[in-house]
């Protein structure tokens, strides 16, 4: 099964590639590998979670941000690389999660986006990772995910 179809087999769709929110491109392409951009929790180009995990979002709202932004970064390698079997696997995640003092479930919040990737890609999306805590994301997000991808 293609990694699209599993998409559509989540009940999930493909959103549009989100569009930078500054002086920078989405993705960078050098050799076999695209580094993504940092992808916020955003939906049609609004915020859908803003705030702190362990304030005002519990951990499962956290979870659900990483996995709109895993698939707004899912979005982007496939305008990068036309097909989503392109992508050979991910080799590296970067989560960002912006914490209420004294949270430290960072990485149950990003597991959102590991297990998403690993749901729709199989093993090509197992990747290493980096789950930290901040106090302030871009936009007030509640959540931001940095990808690097080997491809084809």
């Amino acid at each position: 099964m293609s990694a699209e179809d599993k998409i559509r087999e989540l009940g999930l769709e493909l959103p549009a590639p989100p569009q930078p929110a500054g002086s920078y491109t989405r993705a960078v392409r050098t050799g076999n590998l695209v580094f993504v951009a940092g992808q916020l929790p955003l939906k049609e180009g609004k915020m859908e979670f803003s705030g702190k995990i362990g304030k005002n979002l519990s951990a499962e709202e956290g979870y659900e941000a990483s996995k709109l932004c895993a698939m707004n970064a899912l979005s982007i390698l496939k305008a990068e690389v036309e097909t989503l079997e392109n992508i050979v696997r991910l080799v590296r995640l970067t989560g960002f999660v912006c914490s209420a003092d004294g949270f430290t479930d960072q990485p149950q919040v990003v597991n959102g986006a590991s297990e998403l990737f690993a749901e729709v890609l199989g093993e090509r999306g197992v990747h290493a990772r980096l789950a930290i805590g901040c106090n302030e994301l871009p936009l007030g997000a509640a959540v931001e995910l940095e990808v690097i991808a080997e491809v084809r």
